[in-house]
């Protein structure tokens, strides 16, 4: 199986999810593209990663042929890693993820990861027409991860269904999820786990101690690895970054109400138009957001990395204007080479590891 390595830079590294949103009064060609100019900037900033997401029936967002997605970004930069944030396994068959993946894997070496959730990624009528008869139990998730494993590594005497492409690419497998389960499930597999916070929080940190607890070691990994979803935005001022986040916080309200729509642009003092309810809704979905100037991103990254020790924070930066959320990415990468300046100093020497 493929080993995963320790990075050789500091703690922790920036990654990213895009949903690929398609914004209002825009189209789902300039959501791709903007996407693809999102990745070649991350790229240049040095990202570690950035991955695409699955979801379907969603009128917002684009990114519901996840596997086609990848192939298009990993062709459009040279670098980074492209990959799954994630595949709704239930969704699919074992058999065709290990051979879209192991395309992949065989197109651009070295470069593809396949993040796996147990969630369906859509509402139930569409999960029906995805999964057709098959009825999820408890008990299926873990044995598909382990069927889709093994169609990715190096086949066996005697096994009878070999992916093609697919066998002998080891791709990275992660698990994602916004529970307890996938958590412990990464931890007994020996596999890198990432926590959804930036929608799902709540159990961010219970889910982090299981996992580092409980974890054993692997053929892939050797000790625990935790990257975390954190919902970003950037500007000079806090002032202009809360106008920008205003997009975002149009999103969450959607969601947790039920009438989602496309991205939408910035409106001024959105959050105090609210009622306190709907407005407590968002701050609880958001509450691994860090919004601000770059003296407040580097201390909302600071307090995620104290709180979490995570390896990756897999930002999700959700802001209408391309160049400004470019801009936005730029002041975090910054924040970041702060950060590690800051954890590399004598006198704060690791106090909190």
């Amino acid at each position: 199986m493929w080993v995963m390595q320790t990075p050789s830079h500091p703690r922790p590294l920036l990654s990213m999810l895009d949903l690929v949103s398609v914004r209002e009064g825009g189209t789902v060609a300039q959501a791709l593209n903007i996407s693809v100019r999102t990745a070649q900037h991350a790229e240049q900033l040095g990202f570690a990663r950035y991955w695409l997401a699955e979801h379907h029936n969603m009128n917002s967002v684009a990114s519901s042929a996840t596997a086609v997605l990848v192939g298009h970004v990993a062709g459009a930069t040279s670098r980074i890693r492209v990959g799954s944030g994630g595949i709704m396994l239930p969704n699919h068959a074992p058999l065709v993820v290990a051979e879209a993946f192991g395309t992949l894997a065989e197109l651009y070496p070295d470069r593809i990861d396949l993040g796996l959730g147990r969630a369906p990624g859509t509402d139930g009528y569409t999960m029906q027409a995805l999964r057709r008869d098959r009825h999820e139990s408890e008990d299926d998730f873990p044995r598909d991860v382990a069927e889709l494993a093994q169609l990715l590594d190096d086949p066996q005497p005697g096994q009878r269904i070999i992916a093609m492409p697919g066998a002998g690419t080891k791709v990275p497998i992660w698990l994602l999820g916004s529970s307890l389960f996938s958590a412990r499930l990464a931890a007994q597999r020996g596999l890198p786990f990432a926590f959804a916070s930036h929608f799902a929080p709540r159990y961010l940190l219970a889910a982090l101690e299981i996992y580092r607890n409980e974890f054993k070691p692997s053929s892939t990994l050797k000790a625990p690895y935790v990257a975390v979803g954190v919902p970003l935005v950037a500007a000079p001022t806090d002032a202009e970054a809360e106008l920008l986040a205003s997009s975002t916080y149009q999103r969450v309200l959607g969601i947790v109400t039920g009438r989602r729509g496309r991205l939408a642009p910035p409106v001024p003092h959105f959050l105090e138009s609210l009622h306190p309810q709907e407005r407590e809704a968002v701050h609880s979905f958001l509450a691994a957001a860090v919004v601000g100037g770059p003296s407040t991103v580097l201390q909302g990254l600071t307090h995620l990395y104290e709180l979490t020790q995570a390896d990756e924070f897999v930002l999700v930066s959700d802001v209408y204007d391309l160049d400004l959320r470019l801009r936005s990415l730029s002041i975090a990468a910054q924040a970041l080479q702060d950060l590690h300046a800051s954890l590399s100093q004598p006198a704060q020497a690791l106090a909190h590891v």
